[in-house]
Protein backbone atom coordinates (compact mmCIF):
# COMPACT_ATOMS: atom_id res chain seq x y z
CA UNK A 1 0.00 0.00 0.00
CA UNK A 2 1.50 3.36 -0.87
CA UNK A 3 2.35 5.82 1.89
CA UNK A 4 -0.25 8.39 0.85
CA UNK A 5 -3.07 5.87 1.19
CA UNK A 6 -1.71 4.61 4.50
CA UNK A 7 -1.67 8.13 5.92
CA UNK A 8 -5.07 8.92 4.44
CA UNK A 9 -6.54 5.86 6.12
CA UNK A 10 -4.67 6.56 9.36
CA UNK A 11 -2.80 3.28 9.19
CA UNK A 12 0.82 4.36 8.81
CA UNK A 13 3.39 1.59 9.27
CA UNK A 14 0.94 -0.64 11.15
CA UNK A 15 -0.44 -2.06 7.91
CA UNK A 16 2.28 -4.71 7.45
CA UNK A 17 1.96 -5.78 11.07
CA UNK A 18 -1.82 -6.03 10.86
CA UNK A 19 -1.63 -8.11 7.68
CA UNK A 20 1.06 -10.39 9.13
CA UNK A 21 -0.89 -10.86 12.37
CA UNK A 22 -4.06 -11.72 10.46
CA UNK A 23 -2.10 -14.17 8.31
CA UNK A 24 -0.57 -15.79 11.42
CA UNK A 25 -3.99 -16.19 13.04
CA UNK A 26 -5.35 -17.74 9.84
CA UNK A 27 -2.38 -20.09 9.59
CA UNK A 28 -2.94 -21.24 13.18
CA UNK A 29 -6.60 -21.90 12.43
CA UNK A 30 -5.60 -23.87 9.33
CA UNK A 31 -3.22 -26.07 11.31
CA UNK A 32 -5.89 -26.71 13.94
CA UNK A 33 -8.58 -27.49 11.33
CA UNK A 34 -6.34 -29.82 9.33
CA UNK A 35 -5.33 -31.72 12.48
CA UNK A 36 -9.00 -32.11 13.37
CA UNK A 37 -9.85 -33.27 9.85
CA UNK A 38 -7.14 -35.94 10.01
CA UNK A 39 -8.62 -37.38 13.20
CA UNK A 40 -12.10 -37.44 11.64
CA UNK A 41 -11.10 -39.04 8.33
CA UNK A 42 -11.66 -42.77 7.84
CA UNK A 43 -10.08 -42.90 4.39
CA UNK A 44 -6.32 -43.64 4.37
CA UNK A 45 -5.79 -41.67 1.15
CA UNK A 46 -7.62 -38.66 2.55
CA UNK A 47 -5.59 -38.85 5.77
CA UNK A 48 -2.38 -38.97 3.75
CA UNK A 49 -3.41 -35.92 1.72
CA UNK A 50 -4.44 -34.05 4.86
CA UNK A 51 -1.14 -34.90 6.59
CA UNK A 52 0.76 -33.38 3.66
CA UNK A 53 -1.40 -30.26 3.81
CA UNK A 54 -0.83 -30.09 7.57
CA UNK A 55 2.94 -30.27 7.02
CA UNK A 56 2.71 -27.37 4.56
CA UNK A 57 0.49 -25.38 6.92
CA UNK A 58 3.00 -25.82 9.78
CA UNK A 59 5.81 -24.67 7.48
CA UNK A 60 3.78 -21.61 6.49
CA UNK A 61 3.10 -20.82 10.13
CA UNK A 62 6.83 -21.04 10.88
CA UNK A 63 7.68 -18.69 8.01
CA UNK A 64 5.13 -16.12 9.14
CA UNK A 65 6.35 -16.38 12.75
CA UNK A 66 9.97 -15.92 11.65
CA UNK A 67 9.03 -12.90 9.53
CA UNK A 68 7.11 -11.30 12.39
CA UNK A 69 9.95 -11.92 14.84
CA UNK A 70 12.49 -10.41 12.41
CA UNK A 71 10.32 -7.31 11.99
CA UNK A 72 9.77 -6.93 15.74
CA UNK A 73 6.03 -7.62 15.50
CA UNK A 74 5.93 -10.84 17.51
CA UNK A 75 7.73 -11.89 20.69
CA UNK A 76 6.83 -15.52 21.48
CA UNK A 77 9.72 -15.87 23.95
CA UNK A 78 9.11 -12.67 25.91
CA UNK A 79 5.73 -12.20 27.50
CA UNK A 80 6.53 -8.66 28.65
CA UNK A 81 7.66 -7.59 25.18
CA UNK A 82 4.58 -9.16 23.60
CA UNK A 83 2.25 -7.43 26.07
CA UNK A 84 3.95 -4.09 25.35
CA UNK A 85 3.55 -4.66 21.60
CA UNK A 86 -0.10 -5.68 22.02
CA UNK A 87 -0.76 -2.54 24.08
CA UNK A 88 0.82 -0.39 21.36
CA UNK A 89 -1.42 -2.01 18.74
CA UNK A 90 -4.47 -1.57 20.98
CA UNK A 91 -3.72 2.14 21.45
CA UNK A 92 -3.35 2.58 17.70
CA UNK A 93 -6.65 0.81 17.08
CA UNK A 94 -8.39 2.99 19.66
CA UNK A 95 -6.98 6.13 18.08
CA UNK A 96 -8.14 5.01 14.65
CA UNK A 97 -11.64 4.33 15.95
CA UNK A 98 -11.86 7.88 17.34
CA UNK A 99 -11.24 9.43 13.91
Amino acid sequence: MNEFLKQLMGMGAMTDQVIATDFLISAKAGVRNLAFAITESANPEARSLLREELRKAVETHAKITDYMMEKGYYFPYSLNSQIAEDMKITQTALQLSEK
